[in-house]
């Protein structure tokens, strides 16, 4: 028997490690918002400590049943009052570190849900 791989519409997460993430094999060295429906755009927080209700407020804007957030290099919860807005559209909302927000995105995606991975990307621990 011969194994063909699966064939993804969207974007695919083909990568990462510490200070960087590939979305179908393009390397991206900053935070990166990606969405099912095919958009890929730079989120800006370089660090945790720069997220804000602004930057989840932003994310509430998206067509999409699901949120998954990678927090970084670990896990880190953002404020819950900063997802007030999601919560008023009726978004689920996962928190993970980016290696495993990326890996859940690709399978979501890849089932055909409408999902969106509000990855950061951190640099390299020193």
């Amino acid at each position: 028997m011969k194994f063909q791989p699966d064939k993804s519409d969207t974007l695919t997460v083909t990568g990462y490690g510490p200070g960087w993430l590939a979305v179908d094999k393009q390397t991206y060295s900053h935070s990166l918002v990606v969405s099912s429906n095919g958009s890929l755009q730079p989120w800006d927080c370089a660090r945790f400590e720069d997220l804000g209700p602004a930057l989840f407020a932003q994310l509430a804007e998206a067509d999409v049943e699901t949120i998954i957030f990678g927090s970084g290099n670990r896990l880190r919860f953002p404020s819950p009052a900063w997802l007030a807005p999601l919560i008023a559209k009726r978004i689920g909302f996962e928190t993970m570190d980016t290696p495993a927000a990326c890996r859940t995105y690709n399978v979501l995606a890849g089932e055909g849900r409408k999902v969106l991975l509000a990855a950061l990307v951190e640099a390299p621990a020193l």
